[in-house]
Formats: structure tokens, sequence, C-alpha cells
């Protein structure tokens, strides 16, 4: 059990490891990229704006679950 008023013997970062492989850019900035490549570029844009609304669904979803502390369906959404 936690208790704040005692110090944490743990040293967490010590415990940690470096995972090997690729550095990951940043994902925003990566999907902007694309997007920017497909304006200017011609090149594929696989995210519609129904895909654009799915996520905005999914995000208000979520907030509505933490604020009423449950699970909440998601809809399918009428196009």
């Amino acid at each position: 059990m936690w208790n704040p008023d005692v110090p944490q013997p743990i040293k967490f970062f010590e415990t940690w490891s470096e995972v090997p492989g690729d550095n990951y850019d940043n994902g925003f900035k990566a999907e902007w990229e694309i997007f920017i490549r497909h304006l200017y570029e011609g090149a594929p844009f696989k995210w519609t704006l129904t895909e654009g609304a799915k996520g905005v669904q999914l995000a208000e979803a979520g907030l509505r679950s933490w604020k009423e502390r449950r699970w909440v369906d998601i809809p399918a959404l009428k196009v």
C-alpha cells in the first residue's frame, strides 16, 4: 500500500530498460504530413470524413463513459 508519509524505497526509473527498435515520430505530425502530401501531390489519403466522424464519436463516448463511470455503447454512425 502506498503511504505518502513514507519515503518511496523503489527507484522506478532504475528498473526501466531501453527498448531496441525504431524511434517513432510524433503521430499527429506524421498524419499531417500524409494529409499535406495528399493535398499537394495527390497522394492517397485513407481517412475519410466518415472516419473522422467516427473518431469524434469515440472521443465523446469516452468522455461520457468517464463522466458516468460506466461502459457506454457506441451506436452505428448514420451517414
